[in-house]
């Protein structure tokens, strides 16, 4: 499962993010989403950056993912302090309930270790995108370090 600062940034960069959204779309894995991620990535994407939108869409449309439910409001009341931000517990618990194998974030309240989300992390195997593509999907430093800094006019895209 990715959360919606992976779909944002691969949206709107072709980089770690991006690469993570391809490999799904491959079929490399079953990308698993919940209807509060979509709807968090496609309101933050349409008010700071609308001119990425289209691309979350069209990567919406094509890519084959599992939508999972969200939690109810009383398991989300339940789980109070899951993570510091209040707006995270819905994603962590759906994550949670999905018995999802990975959560991949680019959000320090899930990937950070620390006292704050070492509950987290009993339950849920966190990485960033960088590390995942690396520990998980078999990526070399080298190729990381490729697309680090990628744009996508080096793409042929705008």
């Amino acid at each position: 499962m990715v959360d919606a600062t992976v779909l944002i940034a691969g949206s709107g960069w072709p980089r770690w993010p991006r690469e993570v959204l391809l490999a799904g779309l491959r079929g490399e894995f079953q990308l698993v989403l919940c209807p509060y991620v979509i709807r968090q990535a496609h309101r933050n994407l349409g008010k700071r950056f609308p001119e990425h939108l289209e691309r979350f869409e069209e990567f919406l449309s094509q890519a084959d993912f599992e939508l999972v439910p969200d939690p109810s409001p009383e398991e989300v009341t339940q789980h109070k302090g899951l993570v510091r931000d209040e707006s995270d517990i819905p994603i962590a618990l759906a994550a949670i309930n999905a018995s999802v194998d990975y959560f991949v974030s680019e959000d320090k309240d899930f990937t950070a270790r620390n006292e704050t989300t070492a509950k987290l992390h009993e339950q849920l195997k966190v990485f960033l995108s960088g590390t995942f593509l690396r520990q998980m999907m078999g990526w070399t430093s080298k190729e990381l370090e490729e697309i680090r800094h990628r744009k996508w006019s080096d793409l042929g895209e705008s």
